[in-house]
This record gives C-alpha cells, structure tokens and sequence, in this order.
C-alpha cells in the first residue's frame, strides 16, 4: 500500500470557497454514480456452470464481496452501510496476508488515517490531518476495551495485548464518536476485536525472524468443554533500532487468559486477565528528547452479558522506570531534564479503574436504542507530577437508530461527561442516511467532541536548565494547570458507499470539514525563561478533503483496491501545536492466490511534508559544536513498498477442524526507499522476514 502526499503551503484563511467547491464536486461525484448507473448493480454476470447446486453456491461466493457487519459506531452490530459514521474494516484475511508485525503498519491502508513511524517502536496515529507527535486524538479499544492512557494520552502501540493471530478484524472509525465513547473519541475510535475461544479451537504457532535483529514468537491454545470456553497465549517480540543496528529497540514478553461460561440466549460471562513486559521500549519521541523505558502493563476484567444488557469492569495498569531523559545529542551539553528535585529518572505507576453498563432494546420495531454509563477512576504516581493525582470520570449516553422509511434511517446520539478536573461537556452526533437503491448509500452526519486535559496536563511538574557556554545556569520549570478547556472538534460528513458488478466491485467517497479549537500545548507567552511554561488552550484550525476508494474482486484468486485521501488545513496555531500533515496519499493493494501459493503486494506514496520543531533547536544554533546538521521541518516524499509470499504445505480438514501449515517470506520497504515520516525520527530502512504458521 502507498500514501502519495504532496507538500502545499500552509494556509491561513479560511477554506470557505475551497469547501464549497469540493462540497459540490462530491455531490455531483455522488449523484451520478448512484442515480444514472444503477443498472450497474442489476446486471447480470454468468458463472461457470457448476455440476452440483453445492458447487455453483460455493463458486458464487467466491465470485461475492460481503459487506461488512460492524460495531464500532453505535456499540451494537450494524451492517457498515447503516452506521451512522465513516467505518472501515481489516480482516483476519487482510492480517494474514500482510506481513506486518504491528497494528500500525496495518492501519495504513485505510484513507484519511494518518500513521507516522519515528522509529522501531514509536507510532503515532491519527484522523485526517490532526498529526503530531505524542499523538494523543485516537481512542483505542481491544474488544471494546480501552488500552488508551488516560493520564498522558498516548497509545504503547507495539504493547497491544494480543498478537496479531489472535485478531478476528479491526474496525476503523473516522471521525469524532464522544457521542457514545467519550473523552477520548476526538477524531476517531479503532476497536481491535479478537477471535473467540471457539473460532480458534486447537494451537496455534507462529515464529518469525529476520532483519533488524527482528525475532516474533506467539503460541495459542484455545478450548471448549461444555458450556466453558478458553484461550490461552503467549508472545515474545525483539528487535534493534533503526538509528544503531547495534542497539536494541524492543524486548518484551506477554501472557494472557481468556476464560467464558456461556448462558441461554446467547449470554456470558467472561473473565481475562494480561501481564506483559517490556526492557528496553525505545519510545516516546518527544521535540527534544526520547526514552528508553523498562514497562510493565497488566490487565484484568469481568464481564457479564445477556439479553442486550452489558455489565463489565476492567482495570488496567501500567508501571514504568526510566533511568534518564535522553535528550538529542546537539543539545546534551546544553540542555538537561529533572523533576522537582532535581532527578533525572522516572519511576511511574499509572492505574485506571473502570466501570460500565449498557442496555439495548427496541421500544418500538423501527428504534433500537442503546444506553448506557461508566464511571472511571483514574489514578497516575510519577516523580515529573507535584503529586499523586486522581481524576474520576462519569458518563452517561443515549444512542438510537430509526428507520422512518424503507429507505430512509435517522442516527442519533447524547452524552454527557463529567470530569473531577473540568466543566460536564455535551457531546453530541446525528446521522441521515438514505439508500437511494439497495446497493447505493448516501450518509450526512455532524457530530462534537472533547478531549479533556489529562493528569499530565493538570499535575506536571517539570525543570529544565540550560548551561550555555559563557553564560550562568539558567533554570525553569514546566507546571501542570487546572486552568484548562476541554479540546474541541465540531465535525461534518458526507458519505456514499455503492456496490456494482454483482457485489464484485465497492465504491466508497466521504468529504468533511473538521474545525478544532482549543488545543492544548506547552507555552511561555511572556518569553521570559524565569517565569515557568504551563498548558495553554489556543488557537483554531479548519481542516477539510476528502477519500475515495475502490474494492475489486476481479476473479475468485485475484482482489485489489485503491484509495485516495486530500487534505488542507487553515490554521492559527503556532509553534510545536501548528499541525503538519500532508496534502494527498493514494494507497494500493493486490492479492492473489495460486493452488497452495499466495501473495500480496501493498503500497504506500507519501509526498513531502513539513512539521513544527522546537524552538530550541533553532535558538541554541549558534552553541551547538560547528559542523552540527540541524533537522529540518520538510520531510521529503517516500515510497513504501511491503511484500508477502506464501507457501501452504500442509493442509487437513476434518468437519470444521483445519490443520495447516505454512511458509512464508515477507518485505517491509521492498524499495528500499530509506525515509523519515518526521524530522525528529529514524530513517526507516528495508526489513526481510521468514515466517512458520502451524494450526493444529
């Protein structure tokens, strides 16, 4: 797959005309594939003539792209064409046959989602053009689950506790969802749903290794046994940096448990549990230092479901130690980072306490709703916060879908949030969506969102000196405040989704125009270094575009797709919180399958961007030794090419028990296009792995 994005000067106006111009193109664009070409979705194609009804059925489905049944919207199953907000799908198929070694790489292919790389462990991901790093917009769950960090804001992307053999599918959201998630819904949800117990009955092995010191283990085993179900799985992951091959990146090792009882009408309790580790993890990068932590995260939950009623409670931990701040080399001498006493290490323990309640009914046939509330307590220890600081949570929301006609849905959702550090925030959503032929779908959609300040931003206690040569220490703090707002994002779509050629062929276009305000970022505005720098709201910035995309199956052994994403932004924000994106991304992908061989090839153009750096980098030029290169904020265009071949060398089915083995060898960066996606991170080289998948 490839991103194709080209760099354009940053405006800061008001996009009103651009708007309205892509508005009425997308409309037109609409109108006449669903409206004149309908016949497209009635014609007829001929199969091959089958000698068994069981044979023709079997050879139409292979011939047939399934729409896809989702969640992620309106927290209950939902064809993705009725959703209420732009949703995309990865399947376990999409997994397989990829070749990635982490949720990030996978998210790629999905337009409008914004994936940096800074290095071989650190991600950030965000929605259409909201990019940065410590990216901190994105909501992520497992199995509705959230395994966002609430007291930073931030995602330990190569920490996901599950391996990726365990993923039944990964549903996208783009767009803000607080309407039923939430604080942290800002501009989009990804829910990482895994594979029941039954659907992996048996063991499952996996192991792979290769470049950049690259070793990846997991086993799975899972069971039933009367009305119990179980799975159990273990991984290990290792590999170097991209700056120093010499130098480890990542170790981490995990354990986790799933055990179920299952109850009439399809009701359940579950129970599960993680511990995972992780020494070194060569992440976050920040505009003026990284780390290398020694983490350690666990979880546990309890959950009860039947009937359309959910109770569950989960708690999430996550304990860290740095031994110091590795700030950039230029600024070593100059520069140095300590808490309150003057201490360069970290040592951290961050809890989160959460529980929750749902119920989904139909008072009457045509409105399904869903209501529901949690409560969330929130609790960080860490030597860089004036103190042990709690924030507690509590939401309650209401979301209902009506089919007023046969073609015709009304969306809609309410929730309101109150948080121990701020003012309650209503965040609300509403969709239409109209079928204007049972292929076609139109969909129009608004919604608001927050994020609110997190503990960091509220209890930070941080001191800085600079030892510039010829002049005294300087010191000065960075201090958290509750003199904060809640981020904000009003967010507008219109979506189509039409399927033609007998469901062998999927179109898909959505336009929008995002307007956020309030950011929060570290600032000085006096300039004075002896007055301490705090949070601050400021600024607005309208960003808008569009995406389109293709889903074809050309043959029963052959698929593909592309799609395309614009994007432009009018801002006012300055400094680190000016948003750096880029203009347009194309991504690419074919599939094919030969007898027992199959293959894949997905690809990524990105044109060149420009991100805000530090003003220190700028201002302690003149100290820095002569010969010293300082980054820059352009990132030149890339091209990222990633490759699997598949062998399958074994094959046994009895009744629904498969048994398989297969071979594989994958290419991440088959180019060799060596590239930045920030000014600040590694240069990403070409990584070749060999794979054994055995299921037994």
């Amino acid at each position: 797959m490839q991103r194709v994005l080209t760099h354009h000067r940053i405006h800061t106006d008001v996009p009103g005309r651009r708007i309205l111009i892509i508005g009425q193109i997308i409309v037109g664009v609409v109108w006449w594939l669903s409206h004149p070409l309908c016949s497209w979705a009635d014609s007829s194609l001929s199969l091959p003539r089958a000698s068994s009804a069981t044979e023709q059925q079997l050879r139409a489905e292979a011939l047939y792209l399934q729409e896809e049944t989702v969640s992620i919207a309106s927290r209950y199953e939902q064809p993705i064409s009725r959703a209420p907000s732009d949703v995309y799908v990865i399947t376990d198929e999409d997994i397989r046959h990829s070749g990635a070694i982490d949720v990030p790489t996978l998210l790629r292919q999905v337009p409008g989602l914004e994936v940096m790389q800074t290095n071989a462990v650190d991600f950030n991901v965000s929605v259409r053009g909201d990019n940065q790093l410590l990216a901190n917009k994105l909501l992520v769950l497992v199995d509705g689950r959230s395994i966002y960090i609430d007291q930073s804001g931030q995602v330990l992307w190569k920490s996901v506790p599950v391996a990726l053999t365990e993923i039944k599918r990964i549903e996208v959201l783009k767009g803000p969802a607080s309407a039923v998630y939430g604080f942290n819904a800002f501009d989009g949800v990804v829910n990482i749903i895994t594979k029941s117990p039954e659907e992996m009955r048996g063991t499952t092995l996996q192991v792979a290794g290769g470049g950049q010191g690259t070793i990846l283990t997991n086993g799975i085993y899972a069971g039933t046994g009367g009305n119990w179900s179980y799975r159990v799985s273990g991984e290990h992951e290792q590999n170097q940096r991209w700056s120093d091959r010499n130098s480890p990146a990542l170790n981490r090792q995990r354990i986790a448990g799933i055990v179920e009882h299952h109850l009439p009408n399809q009701g359940r309790f579950r129970g599960e549990a993680s511990l995972g580790r992780s020494n070194p993890y060569n992440g976050f990068l920040t505009e003026a230092a990284t780390s290398d932590t020694h983490n350690s995260l666990a979880h546990a939950l309890l959950s009860y479901e039947q009937n359309g009623l959910l109770m569950r409670g989960w708690w999430n931990g996550l304990f860290f130690n740095n031994p110091s701040n590795t700030v950039f080399p230029p600024l070593t001498p100059l520069l140095a980072i300590t808490d309150r006493f003057g201490q360069g290490a970290s040592d951290a323990s961050f809890n989160t306490y959460d529980l929750e309640t749902r119920y989904q009914f139909k008072p009457i046939k045509p409105l399904k709703l869903n209501i529901g509330t949690n409560f969330r307590h929130i609790v960080a220890s860490w030597n860089y916060l004036k103190s042990q600081t709690a924030e507690n949570r509590l939401g309650l929301y209401v979301q209902g879908d009506w089919q007023v006609l046969p073609a015709l849905e009304l969306s809609a959702g309410l929730r309101y949030d109150l948080d121990s550090h701020d003012k309650p925030t209503l965040s609300p959503r509403a969709a239409v969506i109209y079928h204007v032929h049972s292929d076609h779908t139109l969909r129009l959609s608004a919604s608001i969102a927050y994020r609110h300040p997190t503990i960091i931003d509220v209890a930070q206690y941080t001191n800085t000196a600079l030892m510039l040569p010829g002049f005294p220490p300087t010191a000065t703090s960075i201090l958290g405040t509750s003199n904060l707002r809640p981020e904000q994002i009003v967010s507008y779509e219109l979506g189509y989704q039409g399927w033609w050629w007998q469901h062998r062929l999927r179109t898909r276009a959505t336009g929008y125009f995002n307007h956020i305000s309030n950011l929060i970022a570290v600032q000085n505005p006096t300039g004075n270094p002896l007055i301490p720098a705090s949070p601050m709201n400021g600024g607005v910035a309208d960003l808008y575009g569009g995406e389109a995309g293709v889903e074809v199956l050309m043959t029963s052994w052959l698929s593909g797709f592309v799609n395309y994403a614009y994007q432009d932004i009018g801002q006012t924000f300055s400094g680190i919180s000016r948003r750096g994106f880029s203009h347009h991304k194309v991504n690419a992908g074919l599939r094919g399958k030969w007898n027992q061989f199959t293959g894949e090839l997905l690809y990524h153009h990105a044109s060149s961007a420009a991100y805000p750096l530090t003003d220190l980098l700028t201002n302690l030029g003149p100290f820095f030794p002569a010969g010293t290169v300082l980054p820059q904020e352009h990132v030149p265009s890339y091209n990222l090419l990633n490759v699997r071949l598949g062998y399958l060398i074994w094959r046994e089915q009895t009744g629904d028990n498969v048994r398989e083995a297969e071979l594989a060898l994958s290419v991440f960066n088959a180019l060799n296009d060596n590239h930045r996606e920030h000014p600040l991170g590694d240069l990403l080289g070409t990584r070749v792995l060999g794979w054994l998948t055995v299921k037994l």
